[in-house]
């Protein structure tokens, strides 16, 4: 499935299908072609990145940047990302379109379907290690085969913390051994396909973030009670 993904995703023609009109920069969803094969994807172009002032142009550079976090820690959270720059409206991250029940966000998957809470908590802690700014509630997605991923990463990996995220229901739990194990080798290097999508700043942060995280053990809290995005959904 993977290959299939990645040679779609790499290779395949792109058709823009629509725009998606709620989201803050432009994305769109596209179909890729290859052969007889297609898939769907959301492409997001740098072209349709509105300024920020505390993150440089090029948030597709952290899309894939999180996908390679997830790949890296054997995690599977973050569908199939990578960078195109033939695509229609210049350079941009391409990410497999995930099919699901548009009605499931966090708040519901919590309260509804306790099965999930442990990827729900393991999310929490990548979104840690990503120092994700913006992870709402619309942004955790199950598939139709029952799999919880996250997506929408364009606020991730700031030097300074940023951590903002409607994912507070695990605060404080102590953190299990394997993902802990999986995050160690974190504390001494970042592996260098993801240093080189950050600047040097950014790329060393993680480190940080991970052995605070380990001398801690646990799932941080939020002690203001205002570390949260808008809207939350």
């Amino acid at each position: 499935m993977r290959a299939r993904e990645l040679t779609l995703l790499l290779e395949g023609n792109v058709e823009v299908v629509g725009r998606i009109v709620r989201s803050s920069n432009a994305a769109f969803v596209i179909e890729v072609s290859a052969g007889e094969d297609s898939g769907w994807a959301v492409y997001k172009p740098e072209a349709g990145e509105k300024p920020l002032f505390d993150f440089e142009p090029g948030l597709y550079r952290r899309e894939r940047a999180a996908f390679l976090l997830s790949e890296h820690l054997g995690w599977d959270l973050v569908p199939f990302t990578l960078i195109r720059e033939d695509a229609p409206l210049g350079i941009g991250s391409s990410q497999w379109f995930i099919d699901g029940d548009v009605r499931e966000h966090y708040f519901t998957l919590y309260d509804e379907v306790p099965e999930t809470h442990s990827t729900l908590a393991q999310l929490a802690l990548f979104d840690c290690i990503a120092n994700n700014a913006d992870r709402k509630g619309g942004h955790v997605l199950r598939g139709l085969d029952g799999r919880v991923w996250g997506i929408d990463h364009g606020l991730c990996f700031s030097s300074d913390f940023k951590l903002r995220t409607v994912i507070w229901e695990f605060a404080g739990d102590p953190m299990a051994k394997p993902p802990l194990e999986d995050i160690a080798s974190l504390a001494d290097s970042v592996p260098a396909e993801i240093a080189e999508l950050l600047d040097p700043a950014e790329a060393t942060a993680p480190r940080r973030r991970v052995q605070h995280l380990l001398r801690e053990g646990t799932l941080p809290v939020d002690r203001t009670g205002m570390r949260f995005p808008w809207p939350l959904v």
